[in-house]
């Protein structure tokens, strides 16, 4: 009879002993230790699971690719993003050329004066007019500037500005064009 009992017995300690290695493995678990915060500047990193699938997105190849993320906007429920172009805008272009047409152009704000020729009899008076109108010239500089036409006198300027300095250039020998 008492071989009897400790068999009866035997499944009885076997279920709280398993009870007892459950309740050790929940403990456990709970108690997993608490993650440092990754400091600012340094990357975070990245776990197993998202990295096993970046690496196996990046095997993929350009229909693959296009395949995968077929599948995932229609079970995700994404709308199709439009396509931009290289260039940024410029499939719009076309439609901002006829808006152009239909108002007025902007005005120019900002001219450049340029040096085309210049008589060589007035070449003396002309770099002492560069000189005297350009800060921080001096007569080698300036000569040196009238020798190398054409050149740009004066860049991002004012219309009133452009035309006072064409005319006083004109004046010496000078031809000038305002850009």
């Amino acid at each position: 009879m008492n071989g009897i009992r400790i068999v009866r017995n035997l499944p009885l300690q076997w279920r709280s002993f398993s009870r007892c290695a459950i309740l050790r493995q929940e403990v456990a678990q709970a108690a997993t230790p608490l993650t440092i915060p990754v400091p600012e500047g340094v990357e975070k990193p990245v776990s197993p699971k998202i990295e096993k699938i970046v690496s196996e997105i990046t095997n993929l190849n350009l229909l693959e690719v296009s395949e995968l993320s077929k599948v995932l906007k229609t079970r995700l429920n994404l709308p199709d993003a439009p396509v931009m172009p290289m260039g940024g805008f410029v499939a719009a272009a076309p439609a901002a050329q006829d808006e152009e047409e239909a108002t007025p152009k902007a005005v120019k704000t900002s001219f450049t004066v340029k040096l085309t020729k210049f008589d060589d009899k007035q070449k003396v008076a002309l770099i002492k007019e560069v000189k005297n109108l350009l800060e921080g010239f001096n007569l080698v500089q300036a000569k040196k500037f009238v020798e190398s036409v054409p050149t740009v006198v004066k860049a991002d300027i004012s219309k009133d500005e452009a035309e006072k300095l064409k005319e006083a250039l004109t004046k010496v020998g000078a031809i000038v064009e305002i850009e």
